[in-house]
């Protein structure tokens, strides 16, 4: 017995190299987006990430694979650009969660992604990185030779062959920047509470954030990341499971100062491209948030400019997903739909229009079926 769950504890978790490159692996995606948030709106930073340490952890020993935990970056991203007021992010990430627990709970979620195109998803996907852009465009230009200089480091880690993690380097040169600016503050311990840096505002603003989000999560984090833990790892979690997971975790993260969080897809993919192969790299890669929480104030004095240029390569790396559809026509419409209007009506536009398109389609069959064509 003692050998057999040792092999099961093994098995699912090792705390190695490769699990520690591979925890990092989704910090590319997680870091960024969560010091933008904690410069730009009032998300209490250091909350945010002792909250992602915990359920990264949570997750990992839980599903004992590197399950990933990262930013609903729909409602992130319409924080970040001003679209959403911190109230409105904070109400529309409990909706989600209520959604997705719901859905999760009773097994419909395969029912609801039947509707919802992929290039919807990824116009959705677009329409965000296009917020992000812009805001940081406006960023950027506050001071141009510090963006340049935060440019310049992107650039040269992208034509060094490491693309994905050019947002990581670009954000370690301007946290470099401010501790050489300000030095490392005292470790504090945050002050947990409940909404303690603001109240849920519900609101057609957060209602509209919700809808483009769950097009988001439905297909990228629960449908994808299922069918990738499968890939590779040769494990059933069905898509049922991951939705119950994010909302449980939603519904109690909010309300204690984190984020909306999901189960990115490609978190998981970054984590195994890293190296990660068990929930070890959840639980290392925990630790290391905890730790980041105790000096979260670090980042309060991150310079803007090069802000900017961080929201603008995780916006080109959202591009980049985004445009990986053979209808890139319906990508770009909702894309820039969504930045003349807004989010949720671009979505609804572009689920009307898929939805349309399939009715013809059917209807075109059934008549050629009709006439013996």
């Amino acid at each position: 017995m003692a050998v057999s769950v040792d092999t099961w504890l093994t098995s699912r978790f090792e705390f190695t190299a490769s699990e520690l490159t591979g925890a990092l692996g989704d910090s590319v995606t997680v870091l960024p987006i969560a010091v933008a948030l904690g410069a730009l709106t009032p998300a209490p930073l250091a909350l945010v990430l002792a909250l992602f340490g915990v359920f990264q952890i949570v997750w990992g020993l839980r599903y004992g694979l590197p399950v990933s935990v990262e930013p609903m970056k729909a409602l992130a991203g319409l924080a970040i650009a001003g679209t959403l007021a911190y109230g409105e992010f904070l109400a529309a990430g409990l909706l989600a969660g209520v959604v997705l627990l719901a859905v999760g709970a009773t097994g419909t979620l395969g029912h609801l992604q039947r509707y919802v195109g992929r290039p919807v998803v990824r116009g959705v996907q677009f329409a965000v990185a296009l917020l992000l852009a812009s805001a940081g465009l406006d960023l950027a230009a506050a001071d141009l030779r510090m963006a340049g200089l935060g440019a310049v480091v992107a650039v040269a880690v992208v034509a060094a062959g490491y693309r994905r993690a050019a947002a990581l380097a670009v954000l370690g040169a301007g946290t470099g920047w401010t501790l050489y600016a300000g030095g490392l503050p005292a470790a504090t311990v945050p002050a947990v509470g409940v909404f303690p840096v603001g109240v849920p505002a519900l609101t057609v603003g957060a209602l509209e954030g919700t809808v483009a989000q769950l097009a988001m999560t439905v297909g990228n984090a629960a449908v994808a990341t299922s069918l990738l833990l499968d890939d590779l790892f040769d494990a059933e979690v069905s898509p049922d499971e991951l939705a119950t997971s994010m909302g449980s975790m939603n519904l109690l993260a909010v309300p204690l100062g984190g984020l909306p969080m999901c189960h990115g897809s490609g978190g998981l993919a970054g984590k195994y491209a890293f190296g990660a192969r068990t929930g070890g790299a959840n639980v290392i890669l925990g630790l290391l948030y905890l730790g980041a929480a105790l000096v979260a104030g670090v980042w309060m004095g991150f310079p803007m400019a090069v802000l900017g240029v961080l929201l603008g390569v995780v916006a080109l790396q959202l591009t980049r997903v985004a445009f990986e559809t053979d209808r890139p026509f319906v990508v770009g419409a909702i894309g820039l739909l969504a930045l003349l209007t807004n989010v949720g009506v671009a979505f609804v536009a572009g689920l009307a229009y898929w939805l349309a398109e399939g009715w013809l389609a059917d209807r075109w069959v059934f008549l050629a079926g009709a006439r013996g064509d």
